[in-house]
């Protein structure tokens, strides 16, 4: 189904909005809409909407498995407007968001589908999960000048870490369960990042409900959403191996000439699944096996 824009979709489309889980994809180039799509409907995703400008190809075996809504996801705050429009219309649904070239990995994710893994999660009182953003690159970049390939992605495999989220209202104390997290690219090319859009957690999948909200951060009006575990142990994590980053970095001119690789010591290549993620750290199985 296509709309012509997510006022459309929202009058003409809420029979879409009836199963989960749904995925969200907002396009902002036309880098990879495709496989980006594919990944989520392969991985158990029931419906998904993809927002996408009018002039972006999309495949034709995806035109009846996917609502495309014309949007310009490049728009201030456009992914907000957009990501609490759905929230909004469709309470108590297990969502996911995220770009295009962007793909969704969690714990045993090659046999178990994304529905069984939220309906683990959801059975340990858990409304939200923790996705780590993996930034992937392609090994050489005269190949590959947009720093996209899939057949030649690399990752790092270390350089992560984690800090205190400072409380606003309690400078004494930082955040309960809460943390920032950082490393990869945003990280290795940090002078070309503004500080706020350096850390690399975003709460990806959650479940709606009424006067929930995703703000300008990737985190939530309700902190419970932005939390990494409950109180009592280790909850599920999941990664989005992401070339959004390495992307950015070579097509803006303020960073372009400066990179003739994003390879180093620490790079290695990514081998499209989970356990490598598990292996390196980057994602978490918690009570689930």
């Amino acid at each position: 189904m296509q709309y012509d824009s997510l006022s459309d979709f929202l009058s003409r489309g809420r029979a879409a909005l009836r199963q989960g889980p749904l995925s969200m994809t907002f396009a902002e180039d036309e880098t990879e809409i495709d496989t980006t799509i594919r990944h989520q409907l392969n991985s158990g995703f029931r419906t998904a909407l993809v927002f996408m400008p009018d002039a972006f190809d999309l495949a034709e075996d995806l035109h009846d498995s996917v609502h495309r809504i014309s949007y310009d996801p490049l728009a201030e705050q456009a992914v907000q407007t957009a990501v609490n429009a759905v929230i909004e219309a469709a309470p108590d649904l297990w969502m996911f968001y995220c770009f295009n070239a962007e793909y969704l990995f969690y714990p045993f994710c090659e046999t178990r589908t994304v529905g069984e893994m939220l309906a683990f999660h959801a059975e340990e009182r858990r409304a939200a999960m923790l996705t780590y953003v993996v930034d992937l690159y392609a090994a050489d970049l005269d190949e590959a000048p947009n720093a996209v390939s899939l057949d030649s992605a690399h990752l790092d495999k270390s350089g992560y870490y984690a800090l205190a989220r400072n409380d606003p209202d309690n400078h004494n104390h930082p955040k309960e369960r809460q943390l920032d997290f950082f490393g990869g690219l945003r990280w290795r090319y940090e002078e070309h990042i503004p500080a706020k859009r350096r850390k690399i957690d975003r709460i990806s999948l959650f479940k709606s409900k009424p006067g929930l909200e995703l703000r300008d951060d990737h985190t939530f009006n309700d902190e419970e959403y932005n939390t990494y575990s409950c109180p009592w142990h280790h909850n599920l994590t999941a990664a989005i191996c992401s070339f959004r980053t390495a992307k950015a970095l070579k097509r803006n001119p303020g960073s372009r000439y400066d990179i003739q690789s994003f390879r180093w010591h620490n790079s290695t290549p990514f081998e499209w699944h989970s356990r490598q993620l598990l292996d390196l750290g980057l994602m978490e199985p918690g009570q689930w096996f």
